[in-house]
């Protein structure tokens, strides 16, 4: 019976041992660490491995290419047997374009380094053409990858995954980071985006760190704010009504948040889908520009807009620049203009004048009809309720300008 017994406890002690030499060493350098809870989650997911020596190294930089894996890595599940899959909700935030690309071009995609060559070129490729990066932001790709090189693949991968936040909020909220002036003005834009969203943080003398190399940690936490919103950090400074924020479509077929400077211009937002139902089909919603079509074909030009097919095609528009607290329509000066959209022009005004839509109506007729005739007209200044309206004339570009600046 003992001898049994003692058996019994022999196979379970070398059952516990076999259990335990199966998983990672514990890394031997994190306890402690800012970063330790985010490292071993991560590392249990096969982001990032330790070291032999059973270290992680977390104040090490990281380089390009070793970022770019890890990006993609990020948006995998990885399965017992080793195979990982993208995760149903990074497919689901692609456009249908980038979708296309994975389940075409890179079917056979098995998140393992090359064999043969570069080790790095299959995740390379792929961040690429899903414009997650731009091949020649980085010459080599070995490099040390610093802060601001960082912030720039957050702003695009947030471009393809997401929406991009209000730039002028973003631009505005940024420049509490100390160093953000040293910035160069397109690194500004990423790193106005990267700390609104909360992906990356200032440190704790409110510097962004520009020039700095991303170490191992940082790469790991920036990573999980990206794939994880709820670790996300609290940074922009958001209005007080969230009903001034719209997520709006882009002409790439993204999307952007903008914040609008009050509730009459964020209805006003509304009020363009509205009177884009005017046109039926032959209007196109960009941002805060309503575009106003005669026809589908039209439409179809301007929409795939390119090299062998330039110019606006768009007959007239009704806008709005939330940064100026400005508004606008603008007409071309072609016959039958203004018989398809004037009821859609209508609709815009008399919300924006109210009662004062009749005096506008008077101005923009007026206006309107002499540059038609191919009169030279000067800018004219006129103040309607409480906005100052400029009318302006393009005889050559055969187009007119009424911008509706609010004083109210």
């Amino acid at each position: 019976m003992i001898t049994r017994l003692a058996l019994i406890c022999v196979l379970a002690f070398a059952i516990s041992n076999t259990v335990k030499a199966a998983g990672p060493a514990p890394l031997t350098d994190i306890q402690g660490h800012w970063a330790e809870q985010t490292i071993q989650r991560l590392v249990a997911l096969g982001i990032l491995d330790g070291f032999p020596d059973g270290t992680f190294r977390p104040n090490e930089p990281v380089t390009a290419d070793q970022f770019v894996k890890m990006l993609l890595l990020s948006y995998t599940t990885l399965y017992p047997n080793g195979e990982r899959v993208w995760t149903d909700s990074f497919l689901k935030s692609l456009s249908t374009a980038n979708r296309g690309i994975l389940q075409q071009d890179y079917r056979d995609f098995n998140f393992k380094p090359s064999l043969n060559g570069y080790w790095a070129k299959p995740f390379i490729d792929v961040a690429s053409d899903l414009h997650l990066i731009n091949k020649s932001q980085f010459p080599d790709f070995k490099a040390k990858l610093k802060r601001e090189q960082v912030a720039e693949i957050v702003y695009y991968t947030m471009k393809e995954t997401e929406y991009l936040e209000d730039e002028p909020l973003s631009l505005a909220n940024a420049r509490m980071l100390g160093d953000f002036p040293s910035a160069k003005e397109r690194e500004q834009r990423f790193i106005a985006e990267a700390f609104g969203k909360g992906v990356m943080e200032g440190y704790p003398n409110r510097y962004f760190g520009i020039g700095q190399e991303v170490t191992r940690a940082e790469a790991l936490a920036i990573l999980e704010r990206i794939t994880d919103k709820s670790k996300r950090k609290s940074t922009l400074r958001l209005p007080n009504d969230p009903g001034l924020e719209k997520i709006v479509p882009t002409k790439d077929g993204g999307y952007k948040k903008v914040v609008f400077s009050g509730t009459k211009m964020a209805a006003a937002y509304q009020v363009l889908g509205e009177a884009a139902k005017k046109r039926g089909t032959n209007y196109d919603l960009v941002e805060t520009t309503l575009k106003l079509y005669k026809d589908a074909e039209t439409k179809a030009k301007d929409i795939t807009l390119n090299v062998t097919n330039p110019g606006s095609w768009e007959e007239a528009s009704l806008w709005i620049e939330p940064e100026y607290r400005t508004y606008g329509v603008t007409v071309k000066l072609q016959d039958g203009v203004l018989a398809r959209n004037q009821e859609a022009i209508d609709s815009y005004v008399n919300y924006l004048f109210s009662y004062d839509a009749a005096t506008f109506r008077e101005l923009f007729n007026r206006y309107y009809s002499k540059a038609a005739a191919g009169a030279s007209l000067e800018n004219e200044t006129v103040k309607i309720g409480n906005y100052a309206v400029e009318a302006h004339a393009d005889v050559q570009g055969k187009t007119v300008v009424f911008s509706i600046l609010d004083n109210g």
